[in-house]
């Protein structure tokens, strides 16, 4: 295998510097899978900064996000899916490990997200045509046996916070804004963004259906 087939490169920073231009590049496919959003998340919002991003057009490009349950760990970790899977990405959560991290480009490329060392972590970027259809059906069949971001969060009591749980109470008990936000030491505007947090979270659009949700899953009560 020639070695201009495989260029290891460490760090977030040179990921960007000398791979950037594969993310931004990307016209058919974008395949990414990941433990958690920890992984990928600097360097590729980093190359799509300003607006690089390639457009998701239905019959042009896909994106499509395969993560662990550990990208569901706490509420913020949620509600970033909830806004990459709104920026029209698909996204699947599996049950068990991924047998490896990586980026599948346009079927031409594979980078594959090494173990940190002294919290560094190194990226392998493979152009060879083998590894490359390899990694992608490793994903690809995973990707078939995930649960769909929605599905998951339907079913799934979601993971709330005492201060989430606090507001929850506020609202059940029918006080209004001003009250609740000099009862819980937070200012007006502070504890309206936390109020639309916790919609999001529990994947309601008014604050009765968020607490229907909420005694669904028996949380905030």
């Amino acid at each position: 295998m020639a070695t201009d087939q495989i260029v290891t490169l460490r760090g977030e920073r040179e990921l960007v510097r000398r791979a950037g231009h594969l993310f931004t590049g990307a016209r058919q496919e974008f395949l990414c899978a990941a433990a958690d959003l920890l992984t990928w998340s600097s360097g590729v919002n980093a190359a799509f900064a300003g607006g690089k991003r390639p457009p998701l057009t239905p019959g042009g490009l896909s994106m499509r996000k395969l993560y662990t349950t550990q990208a569901l760990a706490d509420a913020e970790s949620e509600r970033r899916l909830v806004r990459i899977a709104e920026s029209g990405a698909q996204i699947r959560i599996c049950a068990g490990p991924l047998a490896r991290e990586a980026i599948v480009i346009d079927r031409q490329v594979a980078i594959l997200a090494g173990t940190p060392v002294r919290g560094v972590r190194t990226y392998t970027v493979v152009r060879s045509p083998d590894v490359v259809d390899g990694v992608r059906s490793l994903i690809h069949a995973t990707w078939e046996t995930a649960a769909d971001l929605a599905d998951v969060r339907r079913t799934r009591p979601p993971v709330l916070n005492d201060q989430a749980r606090e507001i929850l109470r506020m609202l059940s008990a029918g006080h209004t804004d001003e009250t609740a936000s000099r009862h819980l030491g937070m200012s007006l505007r502070t504890y309206r963004r936390r109020v639309a947090e916790l919609m999001t979270t529990l994947g309601a659009t008014s604050r009765f259906q968020a607490g229907i949700r909420a005694r669904e899953f028996g949380v905030g009560v």
